[in-house]
């Protein structure tokens, strides 16, 4: 058996980044697989992003949003399994709890039957402090039968932070207190995720005299069988000599070129083996059922060859997390008896399988709109264009209704054309200027438009029309709808009190002409503006580049490596925030290594200081 823990620093982004879900966790190639960081509400949960076939998933979303933190954090489990019903494999979970006080609902608002060694050891808190801690989605825990697997996503704290400290205090004290209950009842317990905690000084790169004296840390050594506690630091303990073997790495200041990062991502075991005779000599978990544990340097984002920052590397976005995964494989584990997916799997969360359509519903054609019974007509027109309101429910019409409502505005007299006699014609044509002529042909066109647009939207295209070639079709149709006569343009120009001049042509029409060639000159370049306009042009570009060289003979050059600095802006809250500073250009890493960051500082502007 393969277990495999990994944050994924949101999960969309991953699986966008594989192509698939399922390909995002076949990469990993594990029985369990444990996402930290996924980034995901309970309402963000689709098909796509957490179900795959071949496995049972198991979701913790965070509940709360205190300081914006919806969509934080967020962990996931996913079982790789032949069968989710009457299987007898160790990787699908007897039952799954999301949370680990056992106060939390599930996506059915079903809270866990809890249990009562459970509730004695988290007595002295208060259901609002266990709530508080287990709305963030940091925890989910799956019962494997000859283990129980918890998959935590620890908080970070600042240490100016004095509120996430506490936050993150009483987080593990409660952890641990399950941890204990359930040893103490013989059980065999993994703990697998970020915790955000680097154990020793051989797990961080940077680390000072002061650095083992964290409070957070040495509370994670207590843990630890060589310090009397009951777990092993899996990794460490099969690599206890390995050096800069990290985990996760910083983002802004390119520290994966030189690995110079800190490992924070474990994987802790504890309990008796399956021998049942661990008080003898050479037998413990560790020795007897775990053969290897690693770190999967193969999903770094940072791979060799990749252009360096220094000449133009860190504007090339690179793909994947901060963190890489870490697995331990397992020997000797029995299987378990026949049992059923847990009711937290996702195939039974609504937000998951509520919101899917089947192949039939896909397949079959639309049914028409059901015709009403009563239908209201009404019309009116504005400066530029005729309204037609037909019907009072208009998504709900059918499209013969347009036609047979357009009649009876014509037979009402809203419009007149030469099919109705030359009696009615002569009458209307003898009372209205040419403008009014094009106007009631633009109504026309437009109530045409309208009833291909509703015919449009109640036709559903069918198998065949993907087969035929309908460009050079609708283009010719198109042409000879919308070919107009000279009395159908709109002419903004000609007004009802103009008289028509030889040739049956407005003086508005011709005066609307010449402006048109006029401005069709000006576009043309006729006139001479066009050189002009160059010319200003020129002189942009030569003031921008001139702008842009004071630009970077204004930037200082690093000490270490005499190459133009990078310029950033103080984030954090204080007397310096928004204030503009340099630093060298190169990715971080240790000291002595001289390709990597000098180190180099220097404030854009210094304060002005008050002369006394």
């Amino acid at each position: 058996m393969k277990i495999v823990t990994y944050n994924v620093n949101g999960l969309r982004p991953r699986v966008s980044q594989f192509g698939s879900l399922l390909k995002l966790l076949d990469s990993l190639n594990a029985d369990i697989i444990c996402f930290q960081e996924t980034k995901l509400s309970r309402q963000e949960l689709r098909a796509d992003l957490v179900r795959a076939e071949g496995y049972e998933s198991f979701f913790s979303c965070t509940r709360t949003s205190d300081k914006g933190r919806t969509g934080y954090s967020g962990v996931a489990t996913f079982c790789r399994v032949k069968s989710a019903f009457s299987s007898d494999e160790v990787a699908l979970p007897l039952s799954a709890e999301e949370g680990f006080t056992g106060l939390l609902e599930n996506c059915s608002g079903v809270v866990s039957r809890r249990d009562e060694s459970v509730v004695e050891s988290l007595k002295d808190f208060s259901v609002d402090e266990l709530l508080k801690v287990d709305r963030e989605g940091r925890c989910i825990i799956t019962d494997h039968g000859h283990f129980i697997l918890f998959n935590v996503y620890g908080p970070r704290a600042e240490c100016d932070d004095t509120e996430r400290i506490q936050f993150k205090f009483k987080f593990f004290k409660l952890l641990q207190r399950r941890w204990e209950c359930l040893l103490r009842q013989g059980r065999r317990v993994f703990v697998v995720g970020d915790l955000n905690i680097a154990p020793a000084a051989i797990d961080r790169c940077d680390a000072g005299p002061e650095f083992e004296k964290n409070e957070f840390r040495r509370w994670f050594r207590s843990l630890l069988m060589g310090n009397g506690g009951q777990f092993f630091d899996v990794f460490r303990e099969k690599h206890t000599e390995r050096r800069d073997a990290y985990t996760c790495w910083p983002t802004n200041s390119g520290a994966e070129e030189f690995n110079y990062g800190t490992r924070i991502d474990h994987i802790l075991s504890a309990g008796p083996c399956f021998h049942g005779d661990e008080n003898q000599g050479g037998h413990s978990f560790m020795s007897c059922h775990v053969k290897e544990c690693d770190i999967l340097l193969q999903f770094k984002r940072w791979k060799p060859g990749n252009t360096p920052r220094w000449k133009g590397g860190r504007n090339v976005k690179l793909e994947g997390s901060d963190h890489v995964p870490v697995y331990m494989s397992l020997v000797e584990i029995p299987n378990i008896q026949p049992h059923n997916t847990p009711p937290l799997s996702t195939r039974y969360c609504p937000e998951v399988y509520g919101c899917q359509q089947t192949l039939v519903s896909m397949l079959v054609k639309r049914k028409s709109a059901e015709e009403f019974d009563s239908c209201g007509e009404s019309s009116y027109f504005s400066e530029e264009s005729t309204v037609l309101q037909s019907c009072n429910q208009l998504v709900k019409r059918p499209p013969h209704s347009c036609s047979s409502s357009l009649l009876n505005l014509t037979h009402e007299g809203v419009f007149s054309t030469p099919a109705e006699g030359p009696e009615r014609y002569d009458k209307e044509s003898s009372c209205n200027s040419p403008c009014n002529e094009i106007n009631g042909a633009k109504s026309l066109a437009s109530v045409e438009n309208k009833k291909k647009a509703r015919q449009s939207h109640w036709s559903q295209l069918s198998l065949k029309s993907f087969f035929q070639s309908s460009n050079s079709d609708n283009s010719s149709n198109l042409f000879a709808e919308n070919k107009l006569n000279q009395a159908d343009i709109f002419n903004p120009y000609c007004k009802s009190n103009k008289t028509l001049g030889e040739g049956g042509e407005c003086d508005a029409q011709k005066e609307w002409d010449s402006q048109q060639s006029v401005s069709m000159q000006e576009e043309n370049g006729i006139d001479g503006s066009q050189p002009l306009e160059n010319e200003k042009n020129n002189v942009a570009i030569v003031e921008w580049q001139r702008i842009q060289q004071l630009m970077q003979n204004s930037i200082p050059l690093c000490k270490g490596h005499k190459e133009p600095c990078v310029s950033r802006v103080v984030k954090k809250a204080g007397p310096n925030l928004g204030r503009q500073f340099y630093v060298c250009a190169r990715a971080e890493g240790p000291a002595s290594n001289l390709e990597a960051n000098c180190g180099y500082f220097k404030w854009a502007a210094s304060k002005l200081t008050r002369k006394r």
